[in-house]
């Protein structure tokens, strides 16, 4: 059912309810009184709600990481571990969810990955990337970058040094 609001009410958003300033008590102080909630419900995109944060402030130039589920414990970064078992969900598979909403500027992985994955694990994560060419980087090098990001995603990823690290463009 459509709701409506009253001409000139002020509305606070109180979550889950809505809140009308304009309604009188009946001493005639303003009082806040409950409005119909409207029906509001994410249907695509990131529906993971501490995800969703995160990536709202990952702007222009910002760096983020996208790990595998063996990547260490950075206590100084926001951390969203979305792992659920081994590969679901793969970094590939958040790189892909995020390129739809982002710009990805530069990407830097640890040069390792090279040697221990085929060439076509390798074009896959260039594939996701149109636009940014990844740099790699010696794996301790890597790891010195990461204080820099705003913040960790970790998966249930297995790729063998399969870490990257995104820039916002």
């Amino acid at each position: 059912m459509p709701f409506a609001f009253r001409p000139g009410a002020a509305r606070l958003w109180m979550d889950p309810f809505i809140y009308d300033t304009a309604a009188k008590s009946s001493s005639g102080a303003t009082a806040l009184s409950r409005l119909p909630s409207p029906q509001l419900m994410l249907k695509h995109g990131i529906l993971n709600p501490a995800l969703a944060s995160l990536l709202c402030r990952f702007r222009h130039t910002n760096w983020l990481v996208v790990a595998d589920r063996g990547f260490p414990f950075w206590p100084q970064l926001e951390t969203v571990d979305i792992s659920l078992t081994d590969n679901i969900p793969t970094v590939r598979q958040v790189l892909a969810a995020l390129r739809d909403n982002y710009i990805i500027g530069a990407a830097l992985m640890a040069r390792e990955v090279k040697g221990e994955n085929d060439s076509k694990v390798l074009a896959e994560y260039q594939a996701l990337l149109p636009g940014a060419k990844i740099q790699f980087l010696p794996h301790p090098d890597f790891k010195n970058r990461v204080p820099a990001a705003i913040g960790l995603i970790r998966t249930g990823d297995t790729t063998q040094y399969g870490n990257i690290l995104i820039q916002s463009a």
